[in-house]
Formats: structure tokens, sequence, C-alpha cells
């Protein structure tokens, strides 16, 4: 039996395929080496996810996550083999090559993650070979959930898109600008809040101010990161997350606008990577 993760910072997706058939699915919560002691992976991986697989030998596990690093990734290979008793090996990755094997395969193309941040990369079918550094939902991480959410507040909160809109915003979050003020510069997690206020714009996306700011971060995530790569012209851009799978339309037309070759959109890596590995 082979165990393949999908883990970012809140949950981690796992899959069981034995003989080339999937055999259970289930979930944990996110296990990041940056946020996390090897003692708390370790109590996660033996007491939720261990009784959840079913009986048999764990003989290859291939894990990519969010906070892999490449000094990282031998402390969860070796969190992993101990906790889960790997009879083959432990493998370990970062949540962008996941992306991009769950998005290509063993093509070659440009791969995008757009959910609480976003990242990109240029991929040869087999590992990224080139990387425009996201920066973070402060200097960088455009089109990204918390850079929406980011842009979201601040306009509502300068009047921008009427008063009617800011009061609804704040009633449905039960909020104050101090409250806001409070969670974006003192709270931990601020990426993690403002990304939260995504289904806000989904569901006032008809809003032409709202649609306009989706619109041009989009734009600029594109225009930042993917027309950086060598010969970008020519290769599709695929996109993987949250934000990339509910805000397609408007990716579309971003892309088009920029005169690229749209390429997969899929809202996570899991089923592409069951297929690269079979």
């Amino acid at each position: 039996m082979i165990l393949i993760a999908d883990s970012g910072s809140t949950k981690t997706d796992w899959t069981a395929v034995e003989h080339g058939e999937v055999v259970c699915r289930t979930q944990t919560k996110g296990m990041n080496p940056f946020f996390q002691t090897e003692e708390e992976m370790t109590q996660e991986l033996q007491q939720v996810l261990l009784p959840k697989l079913p009986a048999g030998n764990v003989d290859n596990v291939y894990f990519y996550g969010a906070g892999c690093t490449p000094e990282k990734c031998p402390v969860v290979a070796e969190t992993l083999r101990k906790a889960l008793n790997v009879t083959g090996c432990a493998e370990v990755y970062s949540d962008m090559l996941g992306a991009a094997r769950g998005l290509c395969g063993h093509e070659y193309g440009i791969v995008c993650i757009m959910g609480t941040g976003s990242n990109s990369c240029l991929y040869n079918g087999e590992k990224f070979i080139a990387n425009v550094s996201p920066l973070g939902f402060i200097l960088g991480d455009e089109g990204s959930g918390a850079v929406l959410g980011k842009l979201l507040v601040g306009d509502l909160l300068k009047n921008q898109l009427g008063e009617e809109l800011k009061e609804k915003f704040l009633k449905k979050f039960e909020l104050t600008p101090a409250d806001i003020i409070d969670r974006v510069y003192r709270k931990p997690f601020p990426n993690r809040f403002l990304a939260s206020l995504s289904p806000f714009i989904a569901e006032n996306i008809q809003n032409p101010g709202i649609r306009s700011l989706v619109k041009g971060s989009f734009l600029a995530f594109l225009r930042r990161n993917v027309m950086q790569y060598e010969n970008y012209q020519m290769q599709k851009v695929n996109f993987i997350g949250s934000i990339a799978y509910y805000y397609k339309d408007i990716l579309t037309e971003a892309v088009q606008e920029c005169g690229l070759h749209m390429g997969k959109i899929m809202k996570a890596p899991m089923e592409g990577l069951i297929e690269y590995y079979k």
C-alpha cells in the first residue's frame, strides 16, 4: 500500500492506493514543519491517521506539503517513516511540486497555485526549473485569497465600494473597523483571516468594484510572475487552488487579456497525483 498526501497548514488530504486502486481517502490536520514540532506531527499521524487506514503495511509514502523546504523535508520524512512504520521510502516534497505533478503529470508547463497564498513555477515534467518568489501577502502573493481579502478590506474601509456594501460586510462578519485592524496587525495568521473573507467577495462578485478588484489582482499575478518565465507565450498556464477554481471565469478573462494559453484549472492536486503514481 502506498500513501499520497497533499498537506497545507490547516488540513492534509491522504489517499491510500493498493495495486493501482484507491482503497481509502481521509483527512487530518495540516502538517507544516514550520509551525509544528516532530512530536505534534507524530501524534497526529499515530492517533488520527493510522486508525483510519486499512489494515496492512505502508510500503511507500509520497508527501507534498506547505513549508516543506529542502531543509525541512528530511525532518518530515523521518517523522513519517517512524510514525507509520514505513517499510519502503518516505519521500517529501514542496506543495509547489505537488501542484505541478498533479496538474501536468510528466508534461512541460507553467504551474500556478492560487489559494490562501499564491506561487508559480516553470515545470519540465519532472521538477520545477524556475520560480518567481511569491514574497508573501505583504510584498506579493498577487491573486491569492489573502491579497483579495486585503484589497477588499482596504477598499471598504476607505469608502471605495459604497456605504451599503461596507455595512453589509461589517454586519456579516460582526466586525468593527477597529476589530479588523487588530486582526490584521496584532493577531497571529492575518493571511488566514484575510483569505477567510473570500466567500464575501464571491457572493458580491457582480458588484463592479469587487469584480474589478479581483480581475486586477489576477492580472497583477500574471504580469508579475507568469510573464517572467522563459517562452511563457508558448506554454500552457495551469492553475490549482480554491481561488483559481471558484473565480475561474474571471481568471480565464485575465489569462486571455495577457495573451496567454489557458491550461487546466483544478481545486486540488490529489486526483492528478494518483494518476502520476499509477
